[in-house]
């Protein structure tokens, strides 16, 4: 499937290992490789974890084709009413078969 209707659009990334990254996608190419700019990590944490959820600055962030699962187009209206920190969820795991 091509991305190149995400080319300068926000979306969010779900990696093999589990993580969401968030940003803008500015390039990708056959084997899935991704330039996000602007890009965080979602670090959801579980409800009975005391430390709020967060969003880490990566900045401009390269992912490897291999470790991508799922990409997504953000509704950026919705993203950005949404408080993050308040945001809890349990742990995804890994999406890798073993």
């Amino acid at each position: 499937m091509s991305l190149n209707h995400y080319l300068h659009k926000k979306v969010s990334v779900l990696t093999l290992d589990g993580r969401t990254m968030v940003g803008t996608l500015e390039s990708c190419d056959g084997s899935m490789n991704l330039v996000l700019s602007e890009a965080v990590e979602r670090i959801i944490r579980p409800r009975e974890e005391d430390v709020p959820s967060e969003e880490v600055p990566l900045g401009l962030y390269i992912i490897r084709g291999d470790s991508v699962a799922i990409v997504g187009r953000v509704e950026e209206e919705l993203d950005a009413s949404i408080d993050w920190t308040q945001v809890r969820g349990e742990v995804l795991g890994t999406t890798r078969h073993v």
